[in-house]
């Protein structure tokens, strides 16, 4: 277990490579805002707390993950993104590159309006998951990377405190089978694949509540 969180540590540098390049340039959230009303809104709300559980609330999020997340959306010299989603495929595109860093700077800054966890038997289980992980099964606690509260760790891992339970165990069912790949050194779909669909609802489910 020690040796994971090690080594998820040591891999947190490649996660933000992109994203460190674009935060030399100074990010300007009132330039971001406009696109987040004209581009975002329909998916994500104007202030980034999505109406719907499907789409992801992006208010308070880091703002490099945010900004690495757009990247990996667009295709880049003809080659397929390393995020492949259709219709953020578009909606991606619709941001200049230059822009990037101004989105994910306003969103970042807005507050967020968190869901909320509901299954007292599934909090039960993902707490245990989230502070212990699994030994065993060599699962390590989520908190080690994402910290205690949910909030991330700035720059390196993203906040997930208050996230939709639907959307987070859809990301995690994404990483298992392999549909989404853009996790440096497969951290998260090396620990997905370990996770029973109980086990992803359960920790989703906890995820939702924290603060």
């Amino acid at each position: 277990m020690i040796r994971t969180a090690a080594l998820a540590i040591l891999f947190a540098t490649s996660l933000i490579a992109n994203a460190s390049e674009q935060a030399k340039v100074k990010a300007d959230p009132a330039k971001g805002k406009v696109i987040a009303e004209t581009v975002c809104v329909a998916c994500h709300g104007a202030d980034g707390n999505s109406a719907v559980s499907a789409n992801p609330i992006l208010a308070g999020q880091v703002p490099e993950y945010l900004a690495k997340q757009l990247h990996n959306f667009k295709s880049v010299d003809g080659k397929p993104a390393v995020r492949n989603n259709a219709i953020m495929a578009g909606m991606a595109a619709a941001v200049p590159d230059e822009e990037i860093a101004n989105v994910a700077a306003w969103f970042a800054s807005q507050k967020i309006k968190p869901a909320a966890a509901k299954d007292e038997k599934l909090i039960a289980l993902g707490q245990k998951i989230w502070r212990q992980g699994d030994f065993k099964k060599g699962v390590p606690a989520c908190a080690g990377c994402h910290g205690p509260s949910g909030a991330g760790l700035p720059a390196q891992y993203p906040r997930l405190a208050g996230q939709y339970q639907e959307y987070t165990e859809a990301q995690l069912k994404a990483f298992r089978s392999e549909e989404r790949a853009n996790d440096p050194e497969k951290m998260m779909r090396t620990i997905a694949a370990k996770l029973s669909d109980p086990e992803m609802k359960a920790v989703a489910e906890y995820i939702a509540g924290l603060r």
